[in-house]
C-alpha cells in the first residue's frame, strides 16, 4: 500500500518503535511526524496509557506498554487480512 498512512498506521510505528525506550525527538525523526503532530500523537498514547513516559540519566524516554499489545495484534491481523502482509514501517 502506498500513499498517505493512517493514523492508526502512525500509531502502530509510534509503538512498535518504542518498544524500546525512545526520546521524543527518535521517535519524530524516525516514524517522519513534525513536533507539533508528534506531540499529539504521543499526548493520545499517553493519555491512553499504550505508552509510558519516564527519566533516565536525564533523558526523557517513551516505552510501549502492555496495555497496548491488544491494539498492536489487532492491527497487525487487520493488516494481514487487509493487505496480505504485516505492516511495515514507511522509510
Amino acid at each position: 500500500m502506498k500513499g498517505k498512512r493512517t493514523l492508526y498506521e502512525i500509531y502502530w510505528e509510534i509503538l512498535t518503535f518504542c518498544r524500546t525506550p525512545r526520546t521524543f525527538t527518535s521517535i519524530i525523526h524516525r516514524c517522519s511526524l513534525n513536533s507539533d503532530i508528534g506531540q499529539e500523537h504521543i499526548g493520545f498514547l499517553l493519555g491512553k496509557g499504550f505508552l509510558s513516559r519516564y527519566e533516565d540519566e536525564g533523558a526523557n524516554l517513551h516505552r510501549t506498554t502492555d496495555k497496548a499489545r491488544p491494539f498492536l495484534d489487532s492491527f497487525r491481523e487487520m493488516y494481514l487480512e487487509l493487505y496480505n502482509r504485516g505492516p511495515e514501517f514507511k522509510l
